[in-house]
């Protein structure tokens, strides 16, 4: 995360529109997956020993199909997510309405497991429970361990997508331009691609650019490794 400021203004414009989890783990996610899955086919038919029309015309079908069946797939867990968060809402506003003591309760716990206690616990809880959204907001965090900012399922399906076809078309490039070891040029544009995604995976966790990229690349070549092996089991 980039730094930030600390004056009264910033602080505000920050907390009152939290970003929330963003799309970097749908960027990477298909990105990743689009590289590894496209090169399987590459290797796995190339394995096999058939022609670079058929890798072209699989590998084109798997950017697409796939990739569009992973975006759907994100679209409609993401929105199941976000249909479970209404909810659990909907039991929240049905229990203060109808047992607003026993919610007060919970919140009073909430805010003792934050580390506030006799005058001060109290005032907060009656502080919180004054403002219905508030109230409803700290019950969704503390008792469900559910964010305040909602999940974007058509973001995170687009995001995905785009990764997918980006990465996934690269271990094409070789086949479309003909040249010639057009495998070995699409095996090391695809480990390079690995080596790239985990190294801008490093800039958002506290990994090392190197140990990043390095794992990134591991798992792509493992999977690569393992399609190329099958492949030549079919090899005519």
């Amino acid at each position: 995360m980039s730094e930030h400021g600390h004056s009264p203004k910033e602080i505000a414009q920050r907390i009152g529109a939290p970003p929330g989890r963003g799309v970097l783990r749908d960027a990477v996610y298909g990105a990743i997956d689009g590289a590894v899955t496209t090169f399987a086919i590459v290797a796995g038919v190339a394995g096999a020993g058939l022609s670079p029309f058929i890798i072209i015309a699989l590998g084109i079908a798997n950017v697409l199909a796939d990739g569009f069946s992973m975006a759907a797939a994100n679209y409609s867990g993401t929105k199941a997510e976000l249909d479970n968060m209404r909810r659990i809402r909907k039991i929240e506003e049905r229990h203060i309405r109808n047992n607003p003591e026993g919610e007060r309760l919970e919140v009073r716990e909430i805010l003792a497991n934050k580390g506030l206690t006799d005058d001060v616990l109290s005032l907060a809880t009656d502080a919180i429970t004054r403002d219905r959204e508030s109230w409803i907001a700290l019950m969704m965090e503390g008792e469900y361990g559910l964010g305040g900012v909602d999940p974007h399922p058509v973001k995170s399906a687009v995001t995905t997508f785009v990764a997918f076809l980006i990465a996934g078309i690269i271990p094409l490039f070789p086949f479309f331009l003909g040249l010639e070891n057009a495998f070995i040029v699409s095996a090391t544009m695809t480990m390079a691609t690995f080596f790239v995604i985990g190294a801008l995976k490093s800039v958002w966790s506290l990994s090392p650019w190197w140990r990043s990229a390095g794992e990134t690349l591991v798992i792509g070549g493992v999977a690569a490794a393992i399609a190329f092996y099958v492949g030549t089991l079919f090899h005519a």
